[in-house]
């Protein structure tokens, strides 16, 4: 008896470790070890031809400063993780309103075709729209010279002040449906008597988003802030490959990208270790700073 007993209560921490251990294996694996061995290969001159290693100490870091083109991809990544973010939760938090209070009849069908381009391939989408930005057969400028405004049809991934745009632009309309539908889980759990308490006291629909409907859902605003940021992050160097290849000269580049040039095509591994802890500190600090100001900013 006394046995089973024993047994009995080792069992809750048997199931604990059998939970655990795989994550545990997993993220080891997958994430500390390469993050680990990043780090020290950032501090050393690593070729994939030759498969040498020598140390140079902080050679890599301090010709980081001096490389134009790797300030060129951190000033573009910068953008589109800054601007894109907040447009995408912006229209997500909007269109999930509108949804909401509405009570549409085809409110299922609505979610579905929001949420449909979130289901489709980055590469998909990416070929799709350089289609659509196509400067001669491209549905875009067709469109425009169709209703008129031929004086607006433009080159739009060939033009280095309208490329990194259109690239923001499409990972706006590849990914707002999802958050749309993150924004309405959080909806759902605002009681309506609030909300009818507020009709009778004379309450607008822009007073309902403004003074009820954010600030009750100001944690889920700010948990999908920065995922879309971390998302786009990864999102960029899909696009960008895809749709304009960096260019032109070098307008469209993300750090991401420019990572995967110097490291696989250049086979400058050490240099490549070194962008990739900058961008792991940068996407690890912008996440901080972004959380802690939308958790202010709508309190």
């Amino acid at each position: 008896m006394g046995n089973k007993k024993r047994g009995l209560k080792k069992l809750p921490y048997g199931f604990i470790a059998f939970a655990i251990i795989p994550a545990t294996v997993l993220v080891t694996v997958f994430l500390l070890i390469p993050v680990c061995r990043a780090i020290m290969m950032s501090f050393t001159e690593v070729s994939l031809l030759s498969q040498k290693t020598r140390f140079v100490g902080l050679d890599n870091f301090r010709y980081m400063v001096r490389d134009e083109y790797f300030i060129k991809a951190v000033k573009n990544t910068f953008k589109i993780m800054l601007v894109t973010p907040l447009i995408t939760i912006s229209i997500a938090v909007l269109l999930a309103f509108i949804v909401s209070q509405c009570k549409l009849k085809e409110k299922n069908l609505y979610v579905v075709l929001f949420f449909l381009p979130n289901t489709l391939s980055s590469a998909v989408v990416a070929i799709m729209w350089a289609l659509v930005y196509h400067p001669t057969s491209g549905i875009l400028n067709g469109f425009l010279g169709g209703i008129g405004l031929s004086a607006l049809q433009h080159t739009w991934l060939g033009d280095a002040s309208t490329a990194l745009w259109c690239i923001a632009a499409t990972i706006i309309w590849s990914s707002f449906g999802y958050y749309m539908v993150l924004q309405m889980a959080g909806m759902d759990g605002i009681s309506p008597e609030i909300y009818e308490s507020a009709v009778m006291d004379g309450a607008t629909f822009w007073d309902k988003l403004f003074k009820i409907t954010l600030p009750l859902i100001k944690n889920v605003i700010g948990i999908t802030f920065v995922m879309d940021m971390s998302g786009v992050l990864g999102a960029s160097y899909t696009y960008s490959t895809i749709m304009t290849n960096g260019g032109p000269n070098f307008a469209s580049e993300v750090l991401m990208k420019y990572i995967y040039s110097i490291g696989i095509k250049e086979g400058s591994m050490g240099y490549a270790s070194a962008l990739t802890v900058v961008m792991l500190v940068i996407s690890v600090t912008l996440s901080i700073i972004s959380r802690k100001f939308t958790e202010r900013s709508v309190k």
